[in-house]
């Protein structure tokens, strides 16, 4: 079983430079662990291309089997647009991290 891997992410996930590292950052991530958290805890801000970048990673690892799951959302724009139905959403990373385990022995 793969593990579980969280990224805590901080400042801001703005189209461009942070976008860019962030995607990088997932997908050289999932080659060693499908099943990855996203803690936002410490993002200040996310614009439209943050939120882009959030769904592509999204899609990246479905594509290759794995899930990603957000924790500590706070009051980010994701609450206010329906994406928040895409991702499931943790008040706290462990819990996050945690949920990947009940899943695998639920099966």
């Amino acid at each position: 079983m793969s593990r579980v891997t969280v990224l805590h992410l901080t400042g801001v996930i703005y189209f461009g430079e942070e976008s860019a590292s962030l995607r990088l950052r997932v997908n050289e991530l999932l080659e060693s662990s499908c099943q990855m958290v996203l803690d936002l805890a410490s993002v200040t801000h996310i614009d439209s291309g943050g939120l882009g970048t959030l769904v592509a990673v999204y899609s990246s690892a479905r594509k290759v089997g794995g899930e990603i799951k957000l924790a500590n959302l706070g009051n980010h724009v994701l609450q206010i647009t329906k994406l928040v139905t895409a991702f499931e959403i943790f008040e706290r990373g462990e819990d996050a991290a945690a949920s990947f385990e009940r899943a695998a022995t639920a099966i």
